[in-house]
């Protein structure tokens, strides 16, 4: 009788795990319906919308600024910097919020309502008068724009910059997350997720800066900031309506936490003694599974300190979970490890940002003076030239992915072609190029204006063609398909899985350093080169030295370059361990000087 009681509760129980099993491969099942490529018409919808908003919204601002509120060039082009740089700082603000408790579907979705708020506030002010000052068409002797007037102004930038924090950190990785981006996942593609990301992304700018630039300076500000107004409205419909089919994956916790209490229990544990073996640090797979989804970060051997926070004592032996403020898994101290790394790759991207941060508000004011006519009848407007280098960037991602990867692959044996660092460096040399370009142009435009007597008159038009500057720009593009890209790829794939958000704001938050040091550099250049002949003058472009100002730049990013390769060299790719390779059994992954997503396992 006991025998059979004993034989019917084992079947009840291996029925009681069936049913469990079953029902966790029900669920995973349903997670793998999850995501793909039928989430990205709403995803990328979303995106194309905000990118178009953002664009009319941004490009030609500058003209708005000096041309409808009177303001003079350098205050004009520091606020946008300044409101450039706030937009990427909060990004980091984002990014915590959804990797702490928000998550990434409703950071973006509340960050986009906020952002349509702002982008009303300025359509509104454009359409009522009484919002903006008279107007001035011979720009002398101007009424600038009254405390009230740049009240509203301040108010929509700040909610456009509060928006773009949420937004910017979050999409990209959300988007990501809807595809297998482990190694396997991506060597089985035969695309690039992040070069056709940027490809829309275009496609989106292009039209921005055809369409609404026009109307701006052709119809008026009214629709010009309404257009882009609309389409972020229906970028927050598309995002919304797509939600039942994303891959939404939960916030795992504040990541500066955990990264804090790495630290705390390192230097708690500052005097103990590693152990020869790094097998016999504290390891616990249950504890980090909801960080580690893709697979856990294998020990390595440099900031060794760090690891005395998984040096596990008498007492911590027995207690299970763990004072985290105490003891640390070995995942988890490789993830403050990977952060490190990243820090002085990372940083080479401020002075970038510095170097070019005011450059598209002064060519636009180039091309302000110069023949902008395409037809006897039709003029591209000067904000307008941005399309050349959105095309420039187009058709360079196509032939880098087309025939550039293809081609560096025979040689390398990388499915990437080259890697995340080969591809920075390639764009920061071709910068350097683009901005001695732009003072050559800078100082033949001056002399064309000298030699017809316009130097005294800033609104002439100088008998100079405007498509002289199209070189500089299409530099300008073929730099961002290899830096932009790179940069963005790299802050991506070297993160920690749940850092992700975070390491993308990082990517915005060297954008929002650089622009705040860009700021600081043209006002102390504004304010020491003198004043009868001032690099960067208020009105007259055409007596100030702005070719002056693009060798410094020009400068700087040398430099920047040294360090860039410098940093690069030493540099070591984060090694992950998956969960499972094809057959079913842990695999290693070390990303090696191979590539960002190697193929080969250990």
């Amino acid at each position: 009788m006991g025998r059979e009681m004993e034989m019917e509760s084992l079947s009840v129980s291996a029925d009681a795990e069936k049913g469990m099993a079953e029902k966790q491969e029900m669920e995973t099942k349903e997670e793998r319906k999850l995501g793909g490529v039928k989430t990205m018409p709403f995803i990328l919808g979303n995106e194309i919308c905000d990118r178009f908003a953002s664009t009319g919204f941004h490009a030609n601002i500058i003209t708005y600024l000096t041309q409808d509120l009177n303001m003079p060039l350098v205050p004009a082009s520091n606020i946008l910097t300044n409101f450039a740089a706030t937009s990427s700082f909060t990004a980091l603000i984002g990014a915590l919020i959804a990797d702490s408790f928000a998550g990434r579907f409703w950071t973006i979705t509340f960050a986009s309502i906020i952002y349509e708020l702002g982008m009303a506030t300025i359509t509104i002010s454009a359409i009522i008068p009484s919002l903006h000052p008279p107007p001035c068409p011979t720009q002398l002797n101007c009424i600038q724009a009254s405390s009230t007037q740049l009240t509203v102004l301040y108010l929509s930038l700040l909610l456009t910059s509060l928006g773009a924090g949420g937004i910017r950190p979050c999409v990209v990785a959300f988007a990501a997350d809807q595809f297998d981006m482990t190694k396997v996942g991506v060597a089985g593609r035969t695309w690039n997720f992040f070069n056709w990301y940027y490809f829309c992304m275009g496609l989106a700018t292009l039209t921005a800066l055809t369409v609404v630039v026009y109307i701006q300076d052709n119809v008026g500000w009214g629709w010009g900031f309404g257009l882009p107004t609309i389409a972020m409205a229906l970028s927050v419909v598309a995002f919304v309506v797509g939600s039942p089919l994303y891959n939404k994956l939960k916030p795992s916790g504040s990541p500066l936490v955990r990264l804090t209490q790495v630290v705390v229990a390192a230097v708690k544990k500052r005097k103990a003694s590693l152990p020869e073996d790094p097998k016999l640090l504290y390891r616990n797979h249950k504890l980090d599974a909801a960080i580690a989804i893709q697979g856990r970060l294998v020990h390595t051997h440099q900031f060794k300190w760090l690891d005395k926070a998984a040096v596990i004592t008498t007492d911590e032996s027995t207690s299970d979970p763990p004072n985290l403020w105490r003891l640390a898994t070995v995942h988890r101290i490789e993830e403050l490890k990977s952060i490190i790394r990243m820090l002085p790759i990372w940083a080479a991207g401020i002075l970038l940002v510095t170097a070019s941060s005011h450059q598209h508000s002064f060519t636009v004011q180039q091309a302000r003076t110069m023949n902008r006519h395409l037809t006897p009848t039709f003029e591209i407007p000067p904000a307008s030239l941005s399309i050349f280098g959105i095309l420039s960037m187009l058709t360079g991602l196509v032939l880098y992915e087309r025939l550039l990867v293809p081609f560096a692959r025979r040689f390398t044996k990388n499915p990437s072609g080259i890697t995340c660092l080969q591809r920075m460096g390639v764009g920061f040399a071709i910068n350097i190029l683009a901005t001695l370009v732009s003072s050559l142009i800078e100082i033949r435009r001056k002399k064309v204006a000298a030699e017809h007597n316009l130097l005294d008159d800033p609104t002439a038009t100088i008998p100079f063609s405007v498509f002289w500057l199209v070189p500089q720009f299409w530099l300008h593009g073929i730099a961002e398909v290899f830096m932009s890209v790179g940069h963005l790829e790299f802050m991506y794939d070297q993160s920690p899985e749940s850092l992700r958000s975070t390491a993308t704001a990082l990517y915005w938050l060297a954008i929002s350093m650089g622009n705040y040091v860009g700021t600081l550099m043209v006002s102390l250049v504004h304010k020491y080169s003198g004043k009868e002949h001032n690099w960067l003058p208020d009105r007259n472009l055409n007596r100030g030295r702005l070719e002056r100002y693009y060798w410094l730049v020009s400068g700087i990013q040398v430099l920047n370059l040294v360090y860039y390769v410098v940093c690069a060299r030493f540099y070591t790719y984060k090694p992950l361990e998956e969960e499972k390779d094809d057959e079913g059994e842990p695999s290693s992954s070390t990303l090696s000087k191979d590539g960002c997503q190697d193929t080969k396992t250990a």
